[in-house]
């Protein structure tokens, strides 16, 4: 597909060179979980396999740099189920030589087989759902891998893909700073080029935000949740992984590709339910059901459920937004000769108001989060986008 030109900017949207394909399918849904998921329907495996095939076939096997297989757990399918999925992305599209091909992949689900299968399909970045290494926390988190299990997993994975990430969640119910002092010290002293770290939040629907509405959870308080996060980019810093965006950390040259595509707007595929693509101006998410995506894409129906056309300002000041949680910044002279958009002009007031109030810092045309600005990162990019 090529890049189309906006008929009023005098610029051309990015081509996408980026592919993310969601697989849905887990052991079990964990309580804090509101992605698209679907647990224990391993039934359902061999219909979606089918299903993301002929939803790929209407791409015209673009040219791509980064590859993400999310989900999900995309390891909960067994080899063959696998290894087939792979051949045909590898079909669907043209992976560049130097391509990062990442996939997720929960602890408990891979194993030297099944990592020797990834490795020989070119897949060079593994994302381990790790949470914790926490016996106590791992069963509040509702995980079903323990934390001897996810230390090997990480050891085996660097071993066969080299490139490990793992996710970590921090300010769990009754969870202390020591408590996460320990995760954090544990997954440092393992062999991670990249970290992402989350506070729990909790989500309308899932769980987790039932039984908080009901009084039976709760996460920790905010001068906790503070201290913890605090400490995770000190710590980090220390042993290496250099913070670079709010919630990510990685070591020199292991920073993911495949979300700075994300976060500097350049455009992207996706196939899959729930899956969100951005595609020449245009923002399309397949529906969240599995089910439902299954049956619309077997009647030759779209799997589309929300699209919208994005204007080019609206494209600036999301660039803009998801450009600010980086912590380098963003240049608005840049912006402005990418997008065609004079963000001085129409974030200027907002930018005025966040450097007033101490949240961003200015030099020149860059403009970055300040030390506090990173603690209201969200509230920030709110401005931003207006």
């Amino acid at each position: 597909m090529q890049s189309v030109s906006h008929p009023h900017s005098g610029w051309t949207w990015p081509t996408p060179r980026s592919a993310y394909i969601h697989v849905p399918f887990c052991r079990h849904r964990c309580g804090y979980c509101n992605f698209s998921v679907i647990a224990d329907r391993d039934d359902l495996v061999q219909p979606f396999l089918t299903a993301i095939d002929r939803e790929l076939a209407q791409l015209d096997r673009p040219r791509i740099d980064t590859l993400f297989l999310g989900g999900g757990t995309p390891t909960h399918l067994d080899a063959a189920q696998l290894e087939w999925l792979l051949q045909q992305i590898e079909l669907r599209f043209s992976l560049t030589d130097q391509a990062e091909r990442s996939v997720e992949a929960n602890p408990e689900d891979i194993d030297e087989p099944k990592l020797r299968l990834l490795a020989d399909h070119g897949i060079n970045r593994i994302s381990l759902g790790v949470q914790s290494f926490n016996p106590q926390k791992l069963k509040v988190l509702q995980r079903s891998h323990t934390a001897a299990q996810a230390a090997a997993a990480i050891e085996l994975a660097a071993k066969w893909i080299g490139n490990v990430s793992i996710d970590l969640i921090f300010a769990a119910p009754q969870e202390t700073v020591s408590d996460w002092q320990a995760d954090l010290q544990t997954a440092l002293d393992l062999p991670i080029n990249h970290l992402s770290t989350y506070a729990l939040t909790f989500e309308k629907g899932t769980a987790f935000w039932t039984a908080q509405r009901a009084g039976r959870l709760d996460g920790v308080d905010e001068a906790t949740e503070v201290a913890m996060y605090t400490m995770t980019r000190e710590r980090s810093s220390a042993r290496g992984l250099r913070h670079y965006e709010i919630s990510n950390f990685a070591r020199a040259g292991f920073r993911c590709r495949h979300n700075l595509a994300y976060w500097q707007g350049r455009g992207w595929y996706a196939a899959g339910p729930g899956a969100a693509r951005f595609v020449n101006g245009h923002r399309e998410v397949n529906h969240r059901s599995t089910t439902t995506y299954l049956k619309r894409i077997e009647r030759n129906e779209s799997p589309v459920a929300e699209s919208d056309a994005i204007t080019p300002l609206q494209y600036a000041r999301e660039r803009a937004a998801f450009g600010i949680r980086m912590i380098d910044g963003i240049d608005i002279a840049e912006l402005a000769r990418e997008t065609k958009i004079d963000l001085h002009s129409e974030c200027g007031d907002a930018i005025e108001k966040l450097m007033s109030q101490g949240l961003l810092q200015r030099q020149g045309n860059h403009i970055r989060l300040s030390e506090q600005g990173i603690l209201f990162a969200d509230s920030v990019a709110s401005e931003l986008l207006g």
